[in-house]
């Protein structure tokens, strides 16, 4: 029997989607949901295995199959790149929702319902993707999402025209292609173009267009002190940056001891750090002559330069700028003429210095003075 032309059209587009993803993994271009790639690692075995004993010998159970194993590859990407930090109640409850479908399926032991169990919980595992993008859409920002919607369209192809046109053949396909293209529509049609999905400016390719068609503003390179993050665009002064947006920590739940790649805390508040947040800003290294500082307005926390930056220099801020009474300390390598060589709190910048950054409003809101801080109660009243 031949074998229908959609068939590879489904395989290609599957692997491609996957291998596409793992490439703007790797250049970090996309900022995924731990959540939703740990659940979907999970689930999809599952939902290959009851689909294949719902629809024995079927063409399309090759593509889930395929498709498991190069989610695992993704998902071992995303963790072998991320810190741990504890899941938020939404990723908890997706979470226990596939796992309930799970021990159901166990329990029922009816292949059928089981792979309807399953199914139904493809959206929930969705959710927290859904949540992240609606946030910031650029977090995945991947010609993936594309490439996924098409799979599964010849994917169902492939069923219709060799089914037994029953629901089990057709339901999970459905849902898997509402969820990719739904996703697809958020962060923007065009994302399909590999060129401008993936940075580059060339590439025609508009439908829908979501984005401006800019390159990429940051790059990830090495230094003596290890990963650097550098400008790929230039920034004025003034000019945001980017957002800091880890999870909050009390300062007694942040580790004592911290080296290298967990030393991403940022302390907030007198009683509070930010943790790492798995994106760009965590591999921002400290200097004594910075290019850039953080600002504070409500509950942001936002990187801003500070002078001109041009493309290609390094994107560094002052750590001491917000630390009070903090027992951490850090030995500064940063080769700067200004270098202090011991990194600690604000307390032990000169009192010029303090100055410097007060005045540009550049220092945590409990290091300002206590008149900067009183006035604007006064005027409040």
């Amino acid at each position: 029997m031949a074998i229908d032309p959609w068939f590879p059209i489904a395989i290609l587009c599957s692997l491609a989607g996957y291998g596409s993803y793992l490439a703007g993994l790797r250049r970090q271009l996309v900022q995924p949901n731990r959540a939703s790639w740990l659940i979907w690692t999970a689930a999809t075995a599952v939902e290959a295995a009851t689909y294949a004993a719902v629809n024995p010998a079927a063409l399309q159970g090759w593509v889930f199959a395929l498709s498991t194993l190069a989610c695992l590859v993704v998902t071992i990407g995303i963790w072998r790149r991320s810190t741990w930090s504890a899941p938020s109640r939404g990723e908890v409850a997706c979470t226990a929702a596939c796992l309930a479908a799970l021990v159901v399926w166990i329990v029922a032991r009816d292949a059928f319902w089981a792979h309807m169990l399953v199914v139904a919980a493809v959206p929930v595992s969705f959710w927290p993707t859904w949540q992240s993008v609606a946030e910031d859409r650029t977090r995945e920002r991947s010609p993936a999402w594309g490439l996924w919607t098409i799979g599964d369209l010849a994917t169902l192809l492939v069923a219709t025209r060799h089914g037994d046109q029953h629901a089990g053949e057709y339901v999970y396909i459905l849902v898997e292609l509402l969820c990719h293209a739904s996703v697809w529509f958020m962060v923007g049609l065009a994302t399909i173009n590999p060129l401008r999905s993936l940075g580059f400016r060339n590439g025609r390719f508009y439908v829908l267009d979501a984005y401006a068609p800019t390159a990429n503003l940051f790059a990830v390179g090495e230094t003596h002190l290890g990963k650097a993050v550098y400008a790929a665009q230039g920034f004025a002064e003034g000019d945001e940056i980017i957002r800091f947006t880890g999870r909050r920590f009390r300062a007694d739940r942040v580790p004592s001891l911290m080296r290298g790649s967990s030393d991403r805390f940022v302390q907030v508040t007198p009683e509070h750090y930010m943790g790492p947040s798995g994106r760009i800003d965590d591999l921002i290294n400290h200097s004594c002559a910075p290019n850039a500082g953080l600002r504070f307005g409500g509950n942001s926390v936002v990187l801003v330069a500070i002078r001109d930056i041009a493309p290609g220099e390094e994107i560094a801020w002052d750590y001491s700028t917000t630390l009070a009474e903090s027992n951490w300390h850090m030995i500064c390598q940063c080769r700067s003429p200004e270098c202090r060589r011991v990194i600690g709190n604000f307390s032990t910048l000169s009192p010029e210095r303090q100055e410097w950054f007060r005045a540009r409003n550049l220092v945590a809101p409990y290091l300002r003075r206590k008149d900067e801080i009183a006035l604007p109660r006064e005027r409040a009243a």
